[in-house]
C-alpha cells in the first residue's frame, strides 16, 4: 500500500512539474500590446512577474516612469507608451524567463480588402531539392538541407538562380566555395565540386528558387507613414513550408478570374492573375504575420473607406462584426460575420479570435472563407479588429483573425500578437 502511495506522489509530483514547465515554454519572449490593454496571463502558485527596465532610448520621458500597474499575473495593466523587460520568477527568487513587452500608442489605418497580387524575390536562391548528376552528389556531406539558402558561390553574391547557374558554369568543374544561411540562421561556408552532365554544363545537383508569386487581400493602409499590410499570415515556400526569407518584392493589381467554392474538407479559392499587372506598392517585410511595406501608387487602389481606430483585444466583443473583400473584379463589399470567441491570452500567434461568416450571399457564392479572402479586414462598430488569417477546413464559414499593432524594431506595422 505504501509503495503505492509512493508511486502515487511521484506521479503526482511530475506532472506538477509538466504542467509548469509546459505553460513557462508556452509563454513568448516578446510581446506588443496597445496602450491601456492588459497582459493576461495565467495564475500558477508561486509565479510571479518582476519588472525591470529597458534602457532603450525611444522609449524617452517612459524609460524613468512605472509603467506597468499589478495586482496579480492575471491583471497586468500598461498605461503608457514604451518597453519593458519582465521576469517570470517562481516562489520571487529563481528567475525562469524573461518577456519583453513592447507597449504601442492606438493608431488609425484606412481598412482595405482590395484583391492584389505579391511579387516575392528571396535575399540568395532557396534549396528546395537535391538530386543526382550523372550518378553523383555534388551536396553529399556538405550539411545544405532544403530550406536553406545560398547567398554566395566563389564570392559573388547570388540574386538570381540564373546567377547561381553562370558562376557554377564558369567553375569548369573545379571546387567552388559556397556560402549559405542554414534555417537556423547560421551563415556557413564549404566547398563543392560540380558535376558535369550530358550537355556539358556543371551543376551542383540543388533545386533552387528565388521568386514566389500568389494573390491574397490587401488589409489596411496607414495615411501617416504609407505603409499596407496584406495576408495575416506569412508566405511559406511551396516544398520546404518554411516562411521565405525576402530581399525585396513587389505589391502589384490582380484580376479575379474565377472562385472554387469551399466545402467541407477543402478550403476553396479565389483563382486570380497578376499578369499585366500594374504596381502598386514594395514589399519589405514577410513575416508569420503577413505582408508589409509602402504604398507607392495610392490611387490604383480607389480607396472609399474612412480611417478607423484600431481596437485593443479588451475592446473587441463577441457577436456581429464585418469583413471587407473584393470576390467580383472592382467590387469590394462588406459581409456579415460572428465573432465567436476572443482569445485575449494568446500571445504566441496570429490566431486571435474565431470568427464565422453568416452572410448568406457570400455563403453562396464562396461557401465561406477560402484563399485568397486572408487579409481581409474585420470591422466591428466602425473601428478596426484585425484580418482573417485562417480557414478551418472541417467548416469553411469558420476561420481565424489577427489583430494589429507595430513593431518597433522594424518601424513596421505588424499583429500585435507577437511571438
Amino acid at each position: 500500500m505504501k509503495k503505492k502511495i509512493r508511486i502515487f506522489l511521484i506521479l503526482f509530483v511530475l506532472l506538477i512539474i509538466y504542467v509548469y514547465v509546459a505553460c513557462i515554454s508556452l509563454m513568448p519572449n516578446d510581446i506588443t500590446i496597445m496602450q491601456g490593454e492588459k497582459l493576461s496571463f495565467f495564475k500558477l502558485l508561486g509565479i510571479s512577474l518582476d519588472e525591470t527596465y529597458n534602457t532603450n532610448p525611444n522609449i524617452g520621458e517612459y524609460k524613468s516612469q512605472k509603467i506597468v500597474e499589478t495586482s496579480n499575473i492575471e491583471d497586468y495593466e500598461l498605461k503608457e507608451v514604451g518597453k519593458i523587460n519582465l521576469n517570470v520568477n517562481l516562489f520571487k527568487s529563481l528567475a525562469l524567463k524573461e518577456l519583453t513587452v513592447n507597449v504601442i500608442p492606438k493608431t488609425k489605418v484606412i481598412p482595405l480588402g482590395n484583391a492584389i497580387g505579391l511579387k516575392l524575390y528571396t535575399e540568395g536562391v532557396l534549396v528546395v531539392g537535391m538530386s543526382e548528376i550523372e550518378g553523383k552528389k555534388p551536396y553529399e556531406n556538405t550539411g545544405i538541407e532544403e530550406g536553406d539558402r545560398i547567398i554566395e558561390v566563389n564570392n559573388v553574391a547570388l540574386k538570381s538562380t540564373k546567377d547561381l547557374i553562370e558562376t557554377v558554369n564558369k567553375s569548369n568543374g573545379k571546387e567552388v566555395e559556397v556560402k549559405y544561411i542554414s534555417l537556423k540562421n547560421e551563415k556557413k561556408a564549404v566547398t563543392m565540386k560540380p558535376a558535369k552532365t550530358k550537355e556539358n554544363q556543371y551543376k551542383l545537383g540543388l533545386w533552387v528558387r528565388d521568386a514566389a508569386a500568389g494573390v491574397g487581400t490587401l488589409t489596411f493602409y496607414e495615411p501617416q507613414t504609407g505603409m499596407f499590410a496584406s495576408l495575416g499570415h506569412g508566405v511559406t515556400d511551396i516544398d520546404t513550408s518554411n516562411l521565405i526569407t525576402i530581399a525585396n518584392g513587389e505589391l502589384v493589381t490582380s484580376n479575379i478570374i474565377g472562385i472554387a467554392k469551399g466545402e467541407k474538407g477543402k478550403p476553396g479559392e479565389i483563382r486570380g492573375s497578376i499578369e499585366g499587372s500594374k504596381k502598386l506598392g514594395v514589399v519589405s517585410k514577410n513575416t508569420n504575420f503577413g505582408i508589409f511595406g509602402k504604398i507607392q501608387n495610392k490611387n490604383l487602389l480607389n480607396i472609399t473607406e474612412k480611417e478607423m481606430e484600431v481596437l485593443t483585444r479588451d475592446e473587441i466583443k463577441t457577436g456581429k462584426a464585418q469583413i471587407i473583400c473584393e470576390i467580383e473584379n472592382g467590387s469590394k463589399k462588406y459581409y456579415d460575420i460572428e465573432i465567436e470567441k476572443v482569445y485575449t491570452s494568446n500571445n504566441q500567434n496570429n490566431k486571435s479570435m474565431l470568427i464565422k461568416i453568416t452572410d448568406e450571399e457570400l455563403i453562396q457564392m464562396t461557401g465561406g472563407i477560402i484563399q485568397g479572402m486572408s487579409g481581409s479586414p474585420i470591422i466591428q462598430n466602425g473601428k478596426f479588429v484585425g484580418a482573417v488569417t485562417h480557414v478551418l477546413v472541417s467548416d469553411p464559414r469558420q476561420g481565424y483573425r489577427g489583430i494589429c499593432g507595430y513593431d518597433d524594431k522594424t518601424n513596421e506595422r505588424s499583429w500585435i500578437n507577437k511571438k
